[in-house]
């Protein structure tokens, strides 16, 4: 099943405003949010439905079915696994067309033994996501009556894979990086956008099932969130993108170098890069950004916002996310648990040219791992700290 482009849209759209409030290196998914907010804006009411309508990018009457046609083209995609899980006390009764819009096998129970509860979803958060993320991001109350959450997991080997080396590096300074190497004869893989904020180089790392991670390299005064954003905004096609094959010689984009190289024989382009490895794990409370998630009514508890859910008054108590990003020298590996809870010797004859296009990721920078054919970002990040290259290798 394929999600469609106003689907794809508006998560992409969730995905920058999310940007927006990124700080430090972090790692989120929109696409493991959205349609969560998109569920409980059609079982909404009042100010509540209007903002979660705002914030998914949709008529509330309309974000139901999006959400499942966005969790089933996510289910349908190679190298990716997306689940959703509602439990409920066996107080709480479901309004019988919300619930109907919902997976047969999401429906489980809220016993009311805190630690049994806790190990159920521990244990659907870990099967979910391959052990990606053993524990269900939400606090447990006692006051807790449902509990409505996602899992997203994605996993692609590189068409090339890297060779680590190590990375001298003069932001990090203070340690050696584990660096990824590799070099292609496919110049249009790098790109250089021209957004409103600064250029932006973009590498485009493909994998073997449909998934793809871009780099994005943006000028050193340029702050995570112009990053992203551009990354978003080049996806959308709002920003003119020039290819490898096409750059000016010299330093025509961040960590570019582009210049004729001597060889001993006929030699095509080359793209020579290298980039950073990195393994990172980040947790959100959606609740501190409750405007940028539509929550801010949802929050009131003094009386219910979601009547198209049950007849039971319901408030958002809890919205919180887990992720992990893994870059290596064969793939990537990403996962992200949501969930709401209601309360890498000699001189030759050099008689040849050609071009050479060097790439250097060594400084911070942005990610986007997204499905190629959709264009629908999966999830995305910004990379501060890169693995370290393991003591006595050289």
């Amino acid at each position: 099943m394929r999600v469609s482009k106003t689907t794809v849209r508006a998560v992409n759209a969730l995905t920058a405003r999310w940007a927006g409030a990124a700080c430090g290196g972090t790692v989120f998914s929109a696409a493991g949010v959205w349609p969560l907010l998109a569920l409980l804006a059609d079982g909404a009411e009042g100010a509540a439905r209007a903002e979660l309508a705002d914030a998914v990018g949709l008529p509330a009457g309309q974000s139901a079915a999006a959400a499942r046609e966005l969790l089933a083209g996510l289910a349908a995609m190679r190298g990716v696994d997306a689940a959703l899980g509602l439990w409920t006390k066996r107080t709480v009764e479901l309004r019988e067309a919300w619930a109907a819009g919902l997976p047969a096998e999401a429906h489980g129970v809220l016993t009311g033994d805190l630690a049994v509860d806790r190990a159920a979803l521990d244990a659907w958060a870990a099967k979910r996501t391959g052990g990606l993320i053993e524990c269900m991001p939400l606090a447990l109350t006692d006051a807790t009556e449902l509990v409505l959450a996602s899992a997203l997991a994605l996993r692609t080997e590189w068409l090339r894979p890297f060779t680590e080396v190590p990375v001298e590096s003069a932001y990090w300074r203070d340690r050696v990086p584990l660096g990824l190497r590799r070099e292609t004869a496919l110049l249009d893989r790098i790109g250089v956008a021209d957004t409103p904020d600064g250029h932006v180089t973009e590498l485009k790392v493909l994998g073997d099932a449909a998934v793809d991670v871009h780099l994005l390299l943006g000028e050193e005064r340029m702050t995570p969130a112009q990053v992203l954003g551009a990354g978003v905004g080049i996806l959308d096609r709002r920003h003119p993108v020039v290819p490898g094959d096409q750059l000016p010689y010299g330093d025509p984009g961040p960590g570019l170098r582009v210049e004729r190289t001597r060889c001993t024989s006929p030699q095509p382009p080359t793209l020579d890069v290298t980039t950073v490895a990195y393994d990172m794990t980040a947790g959100h409370d959606l609740l501190r950004l409750h405007r940028l998630f539509g929550l801010t009514t949802a929050r009131d508890s003094t009386h219910g916002h979601f009547s198209g859910i049950g007849p039971s008054p319901l408030a958002i108590g809890s919205a919180e996310q887990c992720t992990t990003a893994r870059f290596g020298a064969l793939g990537f590996r990403a996962a992200a648990v949501t969930a709401v809870g209601a309360v890498p010797g000699g001189l030759p004859d050099l008689r040849h040219v050609t071009t050479t296009v060097t790439a250097r990721f060594d400084r911070p920078f942005a990610f986007l791992a997204l499905h190629r054919h959709s264009r629908l970002v999966l999830a995305a990040g910004w990379v501060t700290e890169p693995e370290p290259f393991p003591d006595g290798r050289s």
